[in-house]
């Protein structure tokens, strides 16, 4: 396993990670989750990912249950939470949701809760929220820092501009500002990783850990002839997800980035897993395997990503036509 700095922090995370977005309490029970995370610790992955929303805080207690049965040391492994979004979908009352200092606070102490850890090494704000004063979100981040519940607090699908500005108000206050983003990151979705973040990066020293580097299993090729019983956009309720993601042109680019992998010998999800970290601003991607083979499949892209030439990454630019303009 290759282990990459946080930005400019001196946490060092797997360069592969492990996250329970769709999976845990939905299509992974303790027994598979156990299974899975053990598999992934003991091939080197240190960071494990969830959130308050993620099925309604039962992702977060399942992980939970396994860390206090595996009873690893907690300082060889880092654990996540997001909050943002609440627990209850659309049923949150008032306050049960976005950022406020309340909810904040209050979303933490019940992650430490579910997760059976008296820290979070990094606190997420899931979302942006045009609702609160940047000065109380940053002020609620470095109170939740100094009371030790917290290591690191960073941001999730916020904008360079939504960043430079939390940076700002820190900077003047003489506080900690956002150490880590969690964008989307996959061969399409480029955006913001190879353009809008670069400034991020240089000035800031921004870390990111990205979520859905797999494009939630487009690029993995199993949805080139339909979608298959078990699979996550079988999911009734990630119908909206399904429509996003299936649609002719990106099927006909996974069926071309497939004749790609074929020549390098490789399962397509392995090519586009190392695609992503083959990009030095990328401190993590975050796996989603919900079987052995797949999880021990993907954790090859470690090996693979060092082999991607430029003649390589040039022809999968040329299949995607999306590679952001750098002025």
């Amino acid at each position: 396993m290759e282990y990459r700095r946080m930005g400019k922090s001196g946490l060092q995370l797997s360069v592969l990670s492990y996250g329970s977005w769709v999976t845990f309490a939905n299509q992974n029970n303790d027994h598979i989750a156990d299974r899975l995370m053990g598999i992934a610790y003991d091939n080197g992955i240190n960071f494990f990912d969830n959130a308050e929303a993620y099925e309604g805080g039962r992702s977060e207690e399942l992980m939970g249950r396994v860390l206090k049965g595996k009873n690893w040391d907690r300082t060889t492994y880092v654990i996540s939470s997001k909050a943002f979004f609440g627990m209850k979908g659309k049923d949150n009352k008032p306050n049960q949701m976005g950022l406020s200092r309340k909810h904040l606070t209050e979303a933490c102490h019940q992650a430490l809760v579910r997760m059976q850890s008296d820290y979070l090494d990094l606190f997420f704000c899931h979302r942006p929220d045009p609702n609160t004063p940047m000065e109380e979100i940053v002020w609620t981040m470095n109170i939740l820092l100094q009371q030790g519940k917290i290591l690191y607090w960073g941001t999730s699908e916020w904008s360079a501009e939504e960043i430079q500005e939390a940076h700002k108000v820190a900077k003047e206050l003489h506080l900690i500002g956002p150490a880590m983003e969690q964008p989307q990151y996959n061969l399409f979705e480029r955006q913001k990783m190879e353009h809008d973040y670069l400034p991020i990066f240089k000035n800031m020293g921004m870390g990111t850990t990205i979520w859905s580097p797999l494009a939630s299993g487009l690029l993995t090729g199993k949805y080139n002839n339909g979608v298959p019983e078990g699979s996550r956009l079988a999911i009734e309720k990630y119908g909206w997800l399904k429509e996003s993601v299936l649609t002719d042109d990106k099927l006909d680019k996974v069926r071309e980035l497939s004749k790609i992998a074929e020549e390098l010998n490789t399962p397509l999800a392995t090519l586009s897993l190392a695609w992503c970290i083959h990009n030095p601003n990328v401190t993590t991607a975050i796996l989603g395997a919900t079987r052995d083979s797949q999880l021990t499949e993907n954790l090859k892209a470690v090996e693979l990503y060092p082999l991607l030439t430029r003649e390589i990454m040039e022809k999968i630019d040329r299949i995607m036509v999306n590679k952001p303009v750098i002025a």
